[in-house]
C-alpha cells in the first residue's frame, strides 16, 4: 500500500503496529510522548516507540501537547493520509482528527464499548471478565466513542496478568489492522456506532492505586495482583514498610481475621474479608523478588 501514514504511540503495546505499518504501508512520521527521566539516574529516556522509529530511521516528532503551537504545522508538512494510534497518551484535538483524508484509526485494548479508556487491560483482568480483545476503530474527539471498524476477541484464562495479556493484544491489534486496512481504505468496510449505553470506563492509573485493600475478598485481591503486573504493581505495608506482591491466589477458609497472619502450605497469608490471600511471591522493599516462603524465612514474627 503507498498510503502515507503517520503512527502516534508510546509503549511497548504500540510496538507491533509500528512494525506492520512500516512492512505494509509508507510510515512517513512518528508521534510519541517527549523523554521521560527514568530509572536510578533519572536520565531521560525515550519511548520504546521512538527507539523502534529510530532504528526503522522514521522521523520522530515528540510535542508536549498536540495542541500546542506548531504541532499541527508539523503534521500538515508530513501530508498525511490517514493516522494510526496506539497507545499513544495524548487526546486528539478536532484540528488534528480533521486532517488526514483517511481520517483517524484507534487499536483500543478491548471490546468497545466496555472499557473505554486508559487502563483497558487491567479493567477487565479486574473485573473477571472472561474474555478481552482489540478494536479497530475511527477516532472522534470523544473518549474511545468512535465508530468500530471490527472486533476480535481472546479469552482471559485464569492467572492471566496484565502484561501477558498487553503482550496478546498487541500483536492481535497489529495484525487485525493490517487484514482490514485495505478494505477500509478502498471505502467497502461500515462502521458500526457504539452503543453508548453499554459504555464502561477504565481510567489512567497511579502508583498508589495498586494498595491492596484486605477488607476486600481474597479473590478481588487475586486479579488485582494479576491485573497490575507489572505497572503500577500491587503492595501491602508491614513495620512501616512497601511489600510488593509480584503473585498471589486466594485460599477458602471459615474462619479468618482481615489483615491477620497466617502461613498456607508453607507460604504467607494474609485475613481478607473473604478468605486469605497467600502471598506467592514478593518483593520486600529495597530487594529482589522471591517466594513467599523464603519471605516467610525472614519474618520470625510473622504469626504473633
Amino acid at each position: 500500500m503507498d498510503t502515507r501514514v503517520v503512527f502516534m504511540g508510546s509503549p511497548d503495546f504500540a510496538l507491533p503496529t509500528l512494525e506492520a505499518l512500516h512492512k505494509n504501508t509508507r510510515v512517513i512520521g512518528v508521534v510519541t510522548q517527549p523523554d521521560r527521566p527514568a530509572g536510578r539516574g533519572r536520565l531521560p529516556m525515550p519511548s520504546p516507540v521512538k527507539q523502534l522509529a529510530d532504528k526503522l530511521e522514521i522521523p520522530v516528532f515528540q510535542p508536549l501537547s498536540l495542541r500546542k503551537p506548531g504541532a499541527l504545522e508539523q503534521l500538515e508538512a508530513w501530508q498525511p493520509d490517514l493516522i494510526v494510534v496506539a497507545a499513544f497518551g495524548q487526546i486528539l484535538p478536532k484540528s488534528v482528527l480533521a486532517l488526514p483524508p483517511k481520517g483517524c484509526i484507534n487499536v483500543h485494548a478491548s471490546l468497545l464499548p466496555r472499557w473505554r479508556g486508559a487502563s483497558p487491560i487491567q479493567a477487565a483482568i479486574l473485573a473477571g471478565d472472561e474474555r478481552s480483545g482489540v478494536t479497530i476503530m475511527l477516532m472522534e474527539e470523544g473518549l474511545d466513542t468512535g465508530p468500530i471498524l471490527t472486533q476480535r476477541t481472546v479469552p482471559i484464562r485464569p492467572g492471566t496478568t496484565g502484561a501477558e495479556l498487553s503482550q496478546q493484544l498487541a500483536f492481535l491489534g497489529a495484525s487485525t489492522l493490517i487484514d482490514i486496512l485495505p478494505t477500509y481504505l478502498s471505502g467497502m468496510l461500515a462502521p458500526l456506532t457504539q452503543a453508548d449505553g453499554l459504555a464502561t470506563y477504565a481510567p489512567m492509573l497511579k502508583k498508589m492505586d495498586g494498595l491492596l485493600d484486605f477488607n476486600q475478598p481474597a479473590l478481588a485481591l487475586t486479579r488485582k495482583v494479576h491485573a497490575y503486573y507489572p505497572w503500577p504493581g500491587t503492595y501491602f505495608i508491614l513495620n512501616g514498610k512497601h511489600i510488593k506482591v509480584l503473585d498471589a491466589h486466594p485460599h477458602d477458609t471459615f474462619e479468618s481475621e482481615i489483615e491477620g497472619h497466617y502461613i498456607v502450605n508453607g507460604m504467607p497469608a494474609i485475613g481478607t474479608s473473604e478468605g486469605l490471600l497467600v502471598l506467592d511471591q514478593v518483593q520486600p522493599e529495597g530487594k529482589r523478588g522471591m517466594r513467599g516462603s523464603a519471605f516467610l524465612n525472614g519474618q520470625p514474627g510473622w504469626l504473633s
